[in-house]
């Protein structure tokens, strides 16, 4: 499940897509496999939906991911990332499961591009 081409979606990576802010063409390529961590399966579905299809929407799109329980070391690492920086739990949790799965974590939120070692790739989203 560790590799270059395992890519972490960050919840708002899914909201976004599911508001059509985001396309599927935008996100999606063939030769990366696509992952979400258990907070954001969490976080999605309890997700205030503007709109039945948004809702219905998100439910087959988490049908095609992987999700991500989160393990001992995943909680290590969130402890060290608590330690070290300012950061929401959620956040933290998608991060360390991002760095410790070694993946590319797809997200819109501009802070966690700074966080060490762990690889991103941003998605500007007009509101």
């Amino acid at each position: 499940m560790s590799g270059s081409n395992n890519v972490l979606l960050d919840s708002n990576i899914l909201i976004y897509l599911s508001q059509k802010k985001l396309s599927i063409d935008e996100v999606f390529e063939d030769n990366c496999k696509y992952f979400i961590s258990i907070i954001s399966y969490m976080e999605i579905l309890s997700y205030n939906f503007t709109s039945k299809e948004e809702e219905n929407f998100i439910h087959k799109l988490l049908s095609f991911f992987e999700i991500i329980d989160i393990t001992k070391n995943i909680a290590d690492q969130v402890i060290k990332l608590k330690k070290q920086r300012k950061i929401k739990l959620p956040d933290a949790i998608i991060v360390a499961t991002a760095l410790h799965k070694n993946m590319t974590l797809y997200t819109n939120d501009q802070q966690l591009h700074s966080v060490e070692n762990l690889k991103t790739k941003f998605f500007s989203v007009t509101h």
